[in-house]
């Protein structure tokens, strides 16, 4: 696998801090983007070992820190649901220019609301994978607990999720409750694959059926049976990687190479 680092500007000029995996050759036969977990990073162990994965049947993945967040610049307190799919969309406007435009989108967990989101203002995508994505953007506010109220009275207040502190502003929270999941599904022509463990204890496996529900065809569930939410076992992550390479390819028109 070759690493090549970025520093990609996204539409507001902040520059965002991003990994592009790419098979031992230098050359893809596809590119995808992959959109991290809420307050996670590009750099998650699961996310590393999906595109390391995913570039041994010859994909291209850029992985990026979206806004705040990471390596990447700007301020968390000024991100959004919205401007998480904004950085996604900027992503692959990067992509099709210096190299070749995505073809699919991975999203663990709220990055996979996000790129549901971005796929449908991008023509150059034609497959979606999602892992332990919630399936409507506003469950993200269970993290919030007793917050909720100070943060919508006081416009802004700091809450502690997986031990770290974060400033959630209530632009933030009112932009998710503006978003509806099930209504873009239901205009998502891109093939669809839905990844979640029926023991994942942040996102229920129920959200996984909803989005199958509301989806179109063609569209397909793989169970990561034993696998936690953020997929901490890094064979977990290895076997999500495979099967989402393998996936894509029949929708993607591309060889797989040999192994």
């Amino acid at each position: 696998m070759k690493r090549v680092k970025l520093d990609i500007s996204n539409r507001k000029d902040i520059k965002l801090s991003a990994n592009l995996e790419l098979p031992d050759t230098g050359e893809a036969h596809s590119y995808a983007i992959f959109a991290h977990c809420f307050t996670c990073s590009k750099n998650l162990g699961a996310v590393r070992a999906i595109s390391k994965a995913m570039t041994k049947h010859g994909f291209g993945v850029l992985r990026f820190d979206f806004t705040g967040l990471g390596n990447s610049e700007g301020e968390f307190a000024d991100s959004s649901f919205s401007s998480n799919v904004h950085d996604l969309v900027d992503m692959a406007q990067f992509l099709t220019e210096s190299y070749s435009a995505p073809k699919l989108l991975i999203g663990h967990s709220l990055g996979g609301a996000a790129v549901l989101f971005a796929s449908a203002q991008l023509e150059s995508v034609t497959a979606v994978a999602t892992i332990g994505a919630p399936s409507a953007p506003q469950h993200v506010q269970h993290l919030f607990g007793n917050s909720i109220e100070a943060i919508k009275e006081d416009g802004k207040a700091m809450v502690n999720i997986g031990g770290r502190e974060f400033p959630i502003s209530s632009e933030f929270i009112t932009d998710l409750e503006s978003k509806d999941l099930p209504k873009v599904l239901k205009r998502v022509d891109e093939s669809l694959l839905i990844m979640h463990s029926p023991q994942d204890n942040i996102v229920s496996i129920n959200h996984a059926s909803e989005i199958y529900l509301n989806a179109r065809h063609p569209k397909s569930f793989i169970s990561l049976d034993g696998a936690d939410h953020l997929l901490s076992k890094k064979a977990d992550a290895v076997y999500a990687g495979n099967i989402i390479a393998q996936w894509a390819t029949r929708y993607l028109g591309a060889e797989i190479p040999e192994l």
